[in-house]
């Protein structure tokens, strides 16, 4: 009998995309090219010193000087996790406002590790006023605040500014998820006073999911550092465990992971050599563009692309005066039913991804992102162009080409002659 050979498939090949949905997003070249050069053991000097730089790095991202602004291996989510796990204790009670998606993913991890969570909630496409937030932080004196600052759900960016000053003012912890804001919109880590800070690398910062900037402050280290465990197998002689409750996780635990990212290099996991270098390279293409020059591309081409979205004569989802500057939601004409049949069609006859969305506006919007390397006005005149052949393939007439002439203009292009009138690069 012949034994049958085992597949082993064809080399990678995947298609070419033009990923515009809401994340993740193409990776800039430079941090492909990164991710190619060549392994150093974990505890090389020269590996723990391309450590210490990220870490330096990204402070200038978060604009912060919190000296404990690591990385957590793992997509954002863990980045999330991480923080808390190790800030919230069995029986803390954690606030949560809800404005999105989002909200409900971070009251269920603190309940999974035994907070005791409060929501408050708004309408999707909405944000919370500070008074609101103010009033609640009152009333129901949370060990910790944790808060999404922009919710891709719902193209929603909550204003942060005097939060951290409220939870202070209480005594609690102030802990924001920036995933879908870090590098495209400003976070200001120590302006706003926020105590933890977490996101990935998928979305503005245009690199590939599976690492976590995150940054902490001394209030939420002194937390951490009462909870602190080293595990029995790298004890030192005479250790005694910290009072407080032991972190559930071992991989995320933010004292251990500290403990490792510090001086001490204390000996945790093996971080993840290609992911450093991407993140690396992801924090120093955003920050020799400039933070402000990043935060102004992406606010044209969002401007551009919503522009020419009105011009068809869609309209726009959600509170537009609090719209993130990265994705947008759009809502689906009555003749497209679900939107599904166009998302395919823009996906496989032009190779352009846009997103669905989640809960109640599943078939009732699109969210197109702008963010990272796709954030160009090139990107933006194909996806209006792709979108404009595609709906009036699906019964929706638009005025035709009203939509390239606003993107045109929006980027403020003499139609006449094709020349900026600006004279600003657009990438």
């Amino acid at each position: 009998m012949t034994q049958e050979r085992p597949a082993l498939f064809k080399d990678l090949d995947p298609s070419a995309r033009l990923l515009m949905g809401p994340g993740p997003v193409d990776v800039y070249p430079r941090v492909l090219r990164a991710m190619s050069v060549p392994m150093l053991g974990q505890f090389d000097p020269e590996f723990t010193g391309y450590m210490n730089e990220t870490m330096a790095l990204y402070r200038q991202v978060y604009r912060t000087t919190h000296e404990w602004t690591l990385l957590v291996n793992g997509t954002a989510r863990a980045g999330i996790e991480a923080c808390l796990g190790s800030l919230v204790s069995p029986g803390d009670k954690v606030l949560v406002p809800n404005f999105g998606r989002f909200g409900p993913l971070l009251a269920e991890i603190c309940r999974r590790v035994g907070g005791e969570v409060v929501t408050i909630d708004t309408e999707w496409g909405t944000v919370f006023e500070l008074d609101r937030l103010a009033d609640a932080i009152g009333e129901h004196k949370p060990r910790v605040v944790a808060l999404v600052h922009g919710d891709t759900s719902t193209a929603t960016v909550q204003p942060l500014e005097g939060v951290g000053a409220v939870c202070r003012e209480h005594d609690a912890l102030l802990y924001v998820d920036a995933t879908a804001t870090l590098g495209g919109m400003p976070v200001n880590v120590d302006e706003w006073k926020l105590d933890a800070v977490s996101a990935g690398l998928q979305k503005c910062m245009s690199g590939p999911p599976g690492s976590a900037p995150i940054s902490i402050g001394e209030r939420a280290v002194e937390v951490v550092r009462k909870r602190k465990h080293i595990e029995g197998g790298i004890q030192p002689p005479g250790y005694v465990a910290a009072a407080g409750a032991i972190v559930g996780s071992n991989y995320l635990d933010l004292g251990m992971l500290i403990d490792y990212w510090s001086p001490l290099r204390l000996n945790h996991h093996t971080e993840s050599t290609t992911m450093l270098y991407a993140a690396r390279e992801c924090a120093r293409v955003v920050l020799e563009e400039g933070l402000d020059n990043g935060f102004a591309r992406h606010r044209a081409a969002s401007g551009a692309l919503r522009d020419g979205l009105l011009a068809m004569g869609l309209g726009l989802f959600g509170d537009q005066a609090h719209r993130m500057t990265n994705v947008t939601g759009v809502f689906i004409p009555e003749a497209c039913g679900d939107g599904e049949g166009v998302r395919s069609e823009m996906l496989h006859d032009f190779g352009i991804e846009i997103g669905t969305a989640f809960g109640p506006l599943r078939g009732k919007i699109w969210r197109i992102g702008t963010m990272g390397h796709v954030c160009r006005k090139a990107n933006v005149l194909r996806c209006i162009t792709a979108l404009d052949a595609v709906l009036r393939r699906n019964r929706f007439e638009a005025p035709a080409g009203a939509a390239v002439d606003a993107v045109y203009r929006a980027y403020g292009d003499d139609g006449r002659t094709g020349m900026r009138n600006r004279g600003a690069k657009d990438e």
